[in-house]
């Protein structure tokens, strides 16, 4: 018999879709992909050459479990130049991705029934994280007129004494929004009062195309106290096969996460480790022109999907996805359970375009999109869903 756990875990929706897409290239089917939540490019060669040079002067034992020295420097180095956030090396553990340091993090901070406030429209795996460890999400719902960013006044509204943390995802996926200065000191302000903690996700914080995006735990040494910053390679160096996150946190939650990590998996690889080593140390040229790259999309694709009658979408100032409203094209298609799923399964029959239902995000009026993809495809897709629309 498996475990109860399993009964209160919703199966990713995004890997649904992925299947039938895989299902459908298997037959032949060409299907232009704008679910994919991964960059396109490469890892740059500056990345793997460290790899490779790892492998070949046989760094391949274990290490320590919070991550090998050298990579942890030029994690500080990078969070204090580009982030303004010091920190001493025994507060940075790596792990494998930055799933994996969301969910040591919350394994060393929940007990079981304790309460995680996650604001809606949320990352597909936060929930199931949070029921994975024994607590408890508890969703807020957000406004589309302030672009899905929790208020001050909301998360207050939602506190209740099993109250042990929030997730705030800066810049969102999968809205690609981004909080300002104000609206965090806000947040902070509410949390350090309610003894409430901050897991600050900021995987995308590299992909932005304004200049107000700020680390939660550089605004303050309140805002530090109270903060586990969350971040990683794979989005900035499009490094998510090597597995490489990692979390910035007090001295007393990175050696219990440590310690939780240690058990868990010893440590990630070495060889990876060394790789992300490269990318912090040799490839920002790459990944400043990966920004420039994903920007000409954004703009192209916004451009596009102004012009098609009955969808509207929230402008997007990092990541690399666009959430879009299909809320008024709701009377026009029949379905039972979500309306999102029936719009992209038929999406996906019809015009051989893959994208995500809101539904994976908590909000059945939506999908998003991703301009992770060639341009030409991009270009195609959006034709395509415009002609579905018009259809309907």
């Amino acid at each position: 018999m498996l475990s109860e756990r399993l009964k209160y875990i919703t199966p990713s929706y995004t890997i649904a879709i992925s299947s039938k897409v895989s299902e459908l290239e298997r037959k032949g089917v060409k299907i232009l992909n704008l679910s994919i939540g991964e960059p396109d490019f490469l890892t740059p060669n500056s990345a793997k050459n460290e790899g490779i040079k790892a492998i070949e002067n046989n760094k391949t034992k274990y290490d320590h479990p919070a991550g090998i020295i050298e990579l942890k420097g030029k994690i500080l180095e990078k969070l204090k130049r580009e982030n303004n956030i010091e920190y001493e090396i025994d507060e940075i553990v790596v792990s494998s991705g930055a799933k994996h340091a969301i969910t040591n993090t919350l394994l060393a901070l929940l007990n079981y029934g304790e309460e995680v406030i996650i604001p809606v429209p949320y990352w597909v795996s936060y929930p199931e994280m949070v029921k994975l460890v024994g607590a408890k999400p508890v969703f807020v719902k957000t406004s589309k007129e302030n672009d899905f960013k929790i208020t001050p006044a909301q998360l207050e509204e939602h506190i209740s004494p099993k109250t042990k943390g929030i997730i705030i995802s800066n810049p969102s996926n999968p809205t690609g929004a981004i909080y300002s200065k104000g609206e965090l000191e806000g947040i902070i302000e509410v949390c350090s009062k309610n003894n409430i903690y901050i897991i600050a996700d900021e995987v995308y914080e590299k992909i932005r195309y304004i200049d107000n995006f700020v680390s939660i735990a550089s605004i303050s040494d309140k805002a530090k106290e109270v903060t586990i910053t969350i971040n990683g390679l794979s989005k900035s160096a499009s490094m998510t096969g090597w597995r490489i996150g990692y979390s910035a946190s007090t001295k007393e939650i990175a050696k219990a996460i440590s310690t939780i990590q240690g058990h868990l998996v010893s440590h990630p690889s070495t060889i990876s480790q060394w790789a992300a080593y490269g990318a912090l140390n040799y490839s920002q040229e790459e990944m400043d022109k990966m920004v420039e790259t994903y920007k000409k999309r954004r703009d192209k694709a916004k451009a596009m999907l102004s012009k098609i009658d009955g969808i509207s979408f929230v402008n997007p100032e990092g990541a690399f996805y666009i959430f879009i409203d299909i809320s008024k094209l709701k009377d026009k298609i029949n379905f039972d359970d979500s309306f999102s799923i029936e719009f992209c399964n038929r999406l996906l029959e019809s015009q051989r375009v893959a994208v995500v239902p809101g539904i994976a995000f908590g909000m059945d009026d939506y999908i998003r999109i991703s301009y992770a993809c060639d341009m030409d495809i991009l270009v195609e897709a959006i034709r395509r869903m415009e002609d579905f629309i018009e259809n309907y």
